[in-house]
């Protein structure tokens, strides 16, 4: 398998965001369109483990802000995606506070983790992310390690962009992640190389952010 296959599919394509969004910024229609197709899957799947159903309501607020701020935006197509990340993020948590959903945030693991070594049940568990179950997973983790598996996995946001998008330390948002994927692992049945560490970081879950 490889090594935390679906960041590096989402980052494959920042070059050509980054060109987009300049485009888009001086005026281009049809490079805005073409930053939305890049974005928008990682996007709604970061939602869906948020906000569930509502994710595709929860992203039209987020583009139409996207859209409408973009003219302030400075930075590659790394920076937007996470940029644009912060964003939905902000929206998704608006839209909890308006429904008064309080998602409910499960305990932290207690168990002291090892320190992280070569690829392994990681990695398993990164490739898995993208089927439905493993996104049904990922909303009943705590909300530190959810976040930060979604901002890691599914829209393809490196650590230290993940832990701008949720105002946290690096360290903090890498062992979150960490604890994240290692359940993601257990509950998937990737048990093989369990205990051989890992080496990605990761963020937060649903609830309440800090």
């Amino acid at each position: 398998m490889g090594q935390g296959g679906e960041p590096r599919r989402a980052r494959a394509h920042d070059g050509e965001l980054g060109t987009a969004v300049a485009r888009a910024q001086d005026g281009d229609e049809a490079a805005f369109a073409v930053a939305y197709r890049i974005v928008q899957p990682g996007l709604l799947g970061y939602l869906r483990g948020i906000v569930g159903d509502d994710a595709e309501d929860v992203a039209s607020d987020a583009w139409l802000e996207i859209a409408r701020d973009l003219g302030r935006f400075k930075g590659d197509g790394a920076g937007f995606r996470g940029w644009s990340a912060t964003i939905a993020r902000h929206r998704a948590l608006d839209h909890l506070r308006r429904q008064r959903v309080r998602p409910q945030a499960a305990a932290l693991e207690q168990d002291v983790l090892e320190l992280p070594g070569p690829h392994s049940t990681h990695d398993l568990a990164l490739e898995s992310i993208s089927t439905e179950r493993a996104l049904a997973l990922v909303q009943g983790l705590p909300r530190d390690q959810a976040e930060a598996v979604l901002l890691r996995v599914v829209v393809g946001l490196d650590g230290p962009s993940v832990a701008r998008v949720l105002g946290k330390r690096p360290g903090a948002v890498r062992m979150a992640a960490y604890r994240g994927l290692k359940r993601l692992a257990r509950q998937l049945g990737i048990t093989a190389a369990a205990d051989e560490g890992v080496t990605d970081d990761g963020p937060r879950t649903l609830g309440e952010s800090k």
